[in-house]
């Protein structure tokens, strides 16, 4: 609402205009079920208001229906709401919505990281070829096996790179625009899942360059020819 300490707003309660000065802000979390206001005024601006008071009870389960009974004995004119059972119904949705995206999520972190294995896998004949040619020229199996890793770390940083790019504006995307949300980038998770790509680019780059690096140079020229 673009509103500032010392702003001040105006409410009509019960057909009166009655403004406030804005002196503090609060969070507000209405996971914990406990009471927690939008807003709140100062008792004495609303005291010639009917108003009625509430509280919050905390109890274990089998203590609820004691509670129940003595308060309604002892203030007939109390009316008692037991929430336990919305909140846990309330609980079990998010349960099963988190549980649906960390499944989702993983699932697409497994894809990506077996396409980034492929990736590696692939052109094997054009690495051993290549192989061929630098031992010819007389570059050593530790120069090709280095330069061979530093590839596959590239190839896994750009991949890393490229999704993480996506994913920052397919999240932003959906919760601004589908959720109406505050999008937050949980950023050592982010850096954690590219850094897993690029060692798992790396890791199988290095075990596929074993066969390259053990090919006999002149068959492998001769076989071109």
């Amino acid at each position: 609402m673009n509103l500032s300490l010392g702003d001040t707003v105006t409410m009509n309660i019960l057909g009166r205009d009655i403004t406030g000065t804005i002196s503090s802000y609060r969070e507000v979390d209405f996971s914990s079920a406990g009471i927690g206001f939008i807003l709140s005024m100062n008792p004495s601006a609303l005291q010639g208001a009917p108003h009625t008071f509430i509280s919050t009870v905390y109890a274990e389960p089998e203590a609820e229906t004691a509670i129940l009974r003595d308060l309604a004995k002892a203030y007939p004119n109390i009316t008692a709401i037991r929430v336990r059972d919305a909140i846990e119904r309330v609980a079990d949705v998010l349960s099963g919505l988190a549980a649906a995206t960390s499944y989702g999520a993983s699932a697409t972190l497994l894809t990506g990281f077996l396409v980034l294995i492929g990736a590696a896998a692939a052109g094997t004949n054009a690495r051993t070829y290549e192989a061929a040619v630098l031992k010819t020229l007389g570059a050593t199996r530790g120069r090709i096996l280095l330069s061979f890793a530093l590839r596959s770390a590239l190839l896994g940083l750009a991949a890393g790179l490229v999704a993480l790019a996506a994913g920052i504006a397919g999240g932003w995307a959906v919760s601004t625009f589908v959720m109406n949300i505050e999008y937050i980038v949980i950023w050592p998770s982010a850096l954690a899942i590219v850094t897993g790509g690029v060692i798992a680019t790396l890791v199988a780059g290095l075990l596929f360059a074993w066969g390259p690096l053990a090919a006999r140079p002149a068959q492998v020229l001769r076989a071109r020819e």
